[in-house]
């Protein structure tokens, strides 16, 4: 078991920047899905 000693992730390559990057995408995306859901617009067929 040579590869137990070898770091899945490694922190120093950017990592935070990627977690807040994903956690803008993600608050985004819920902010767009609730203001769909409060749209007055809504289409009389």
């Amino acid at each position: 078991m040579t590869f137990s000693n070898i770091a899945a992730y490694s922190w120093g390559n950017g990592a935070f920047i990627m977690i807040a990057v994903f956690a803008l995408v993600i608050a985004a995306l819920v902010g767009f899905v609730i203001m769909m859901m409060n749209s007055k617009n809504k289409k009389n067929d």
